[in-house]
């Protein structure tokens, strides 16, 4: 018989005569593969299933004019469809424009938005909205307005346009919106726009008085009839804006112009989003007479980041606990077995192996046990993975191959490591004590 038949003959007899033994680490490897897969497979796919279901809560990016000229004009349909264009190489994208300008509803001044209804209601799912969108001559209120008007569904109001308040808050609304998307805090970004609120009025309330007298216009009621479609309840800084088609914005201020705010909802986040950002801004720089400014609406991007922080973080604690009871476990096993098999280990010292093949064996016997607990748990841990991926965010996930391979070779690793200390006991068996006891 040659060696190398030797070998295998007595590690299949070392593996399936000491079954109980053999089933034990087995196991030990088994729960520790079937935890750690489970992990590393929610947490590889967490992230992207995130990041899908906050793209309903609204943009995580938006862009705005950069010069005062761009302010005044406006982003055109050009330079939109470059920049959308940008964002979405490699990545899936939804997008909308906002065009604000100011006008007046019974002398009170309020903030109108043109928008391009069916962009907008797919990239705010999360809009809570009683009654119909905005349509041809009709409009939708935020509760704030419907509020402060007295008005309902089906209600008509006489909505008013001047160019002189146009002038003065047109960049002032944009800059709103743009601070309040920033803002971490609903709170904080409430504040703020109604202080940018605050400030237009003031202004108009100022352009609108004449040595210390009311001007006449302030109560000039004149303006297109509408009715009200529907009320938009999001509890931010949409609730005090009115929305209605592009094309009635339009006709309403008498010119056409481009968009003050285009929102974007990306699926990207962390740095991916950031070198987004710093392309669409150096690309601006590039051509300054379509110059936009980018930038990321933090409110979303760091409750991404906080969550997957902390679901990453919790994953390296529990694969920690993990790693150290699966070490023990093997490791408690293979010196069970070498204590067994003490006696099989002086003979054989005695009749001339040496203690390179004695360790040999017995770490390929550690190997084999951990490539088979290895193989049972990395399936049984894409089932629990996929279960849980499946309650939780109610879609199905894909196997990774590649997660597969690392969940064998690392079982198999922490069953060759954990038999370290044993085997190493286990080739420093003096072969005379042995055979003295027997």
């Amino acid at each position: 018989m040659t060696n190398r038949k030797m070998f295998f003959t007595m590690l299949w007899g070392a593996v399936f005569r000491r079954r109980s033994r053999a089933m034990m680490a087995v196991i030990a490897s088994l729960v520790g593969a079937a935890t750690l897969f489970c992990l590393a497979s929610v947490c590889v796919a967490v992230p992207q299933q995130m990041n899908e279901e906050m793209r309903a809560y609204g943009a995580n990016l938006i862009v705005t004019p950069a010069s005062a000229t761009g302010k005044s004009q406006g982003i055109d349909t050009a330079t939109v469809r470059n920049v959308t264009a940008l964002i979405g190489a490699g990545h899936s994208v939804k997008s909308a424009a906002y065009r604000y300008e100011s006008v007046r509803i019974n002398s009170a001044p309020y903030t109108i938005a043109g928008v391009d209804v069916k962009a907008v209601r797919a990239l705010n799912r999360h809009w809570n909205v009683t009654g119909d969108w905005p349509g041809a001559d009709n409009v939708m209120v935020g509760r704030d307005v419907a509020d402060a008007l007295g008005v309902k569904v089906g209600s008509r109001v006489t909505i008013g346009y001047r160019a002189a308040d146009a002038s003065s808050s047109a960049s002032s609304s944009a800059s709103a919106k743009s601070d309040s998307d920033e803002s971490t805090e609903t709170a904080e970004s409430s504040a703020q726009g109604t202080q940018s609120t605050q400030t237009t009025q003031g202004e108009q309330t100022t352009q609108a008085t004449e040595n210390g007298r009311v001007s006449s216009d302030i109560m000039d009621n004149n303006g297109t009839e509408f009715r009200i479609a529907g009320i938009v309840d999001t509890g931010g800084n949409e609730d005090s804006i009115i929305y209605a088609t592009t094309a009635d914005v339009s006709k309403l201020a008498g010119h056409e112009r481009g968009a003050d705010v285009v929102e974007y909802s990306v699926n990207a986040m962390g740095d991916e989003l950031n070198d987004i950002v710093n392309n669409i801004n150096r690309s601006a720089d590039k051509n300054p007479n379509s110059a936009v400014k980018a930038q990321t609406v933090t409110r979303i991007t760091s409750s991404d980041t906080r969550i997957i922080a902390m679901l990453q973080t919790l994953f390296w604690i529990v694969s920690l606990v993990v790693l150290v009871l699966t070490l023990v476990g093997v490791g408690t096993t293979i010196s069970s077995i070498v204590s067994q098999r003490r006696n099989e280990i002086g003979l054989r010292k005695a009749l001339g192996a040496d203690s390179r093949a004695i360790g040999v064996e017995f770490y390929v016997e550690s190997g084999i046990y951990g490539l088979i607990g290895g193989l049972l748990g990395t399936a049984i841990g894409y089932v629990l993975a996929r279960v849980l991926c499946s309650t939780v965010f109610g879609r199905a996930l894909g196997l990774n191959w590649l997660l597969c391979v690392g969940s064998l070779l690392l079982s198999v690793a922490i069953a060759v490591i954990a038999s370290i200390p044993p085997v190493r006991r286990a080739t420093r068996i003096d072969p005379a004590i042995v055979l003295r006891e027997e």
